[in-house]
């Protein structure tokens, strides 16, 4: 995500595409920056709150599948949070390169990290991950009830 974070600086001072920071890009873009904070911390607490690991690199050391709270409403808080970090950023620098930039976080994360963490969650948890998976979305809301 910093390396995200940097590329999108470089590209907004070097490549601008349409840079023309005012005010408001500054309000907007450090609104949702703080805001982005929200989704991590809820989830690290959580974790924190049934005894369970926190690292995502570790995913197969989970003692508790945790699906409430901020999990009720998407599978990957942290990730989402970063993106809304790197969404915000991007929104401050006012140039539609970094703007671009940020689109791309999702995409990469989900294929270097989350699809690996869903893997060894589903390898550990089975059918309550299963069950979990079919009601929330990977990234944002809840699935319509069938």
């Amino acid at each position: 995500m910093l390396l995200f974070a940097a590329v999108e600086w470089l590209l907004a001072r070097h490549v601008p595409l349409l840079r023309d920071p005012t005010a408001v890009h500054v309000v907007l873009g450090g609104t949702i920056m703080f805001a982005a904070l929200v989704p991590p911390l809820a989830a690290c607490a959580q974790f924190l709150l049934a005894h369970t690991t926190v690292n995502p690199h570790r995913p197969e050391k989970a003692a508790v599948l945790v699906t409430s709270g901020v999990y009720s409403w998407t599978r990957n808080p942290m990730y989402l949070g970063l993106w809304l970090l790197l969404l915000g950023w991007a929104i401050r620098l006012g140039a539609l390169s970094a703007f671009l930039l940020a689109l791309l976080f999702l995409p990469l994360i989900s294929a270097v990290q989350v699809h690996a963490e869903e893997q060894a969650l589903q390898r550990r948890f089975g059918v309550d991950y299963e069950r979990y998976r079919g009601r929330v979305r990977r990234w944002f809301g809840r699935r319509a009830r069938t």
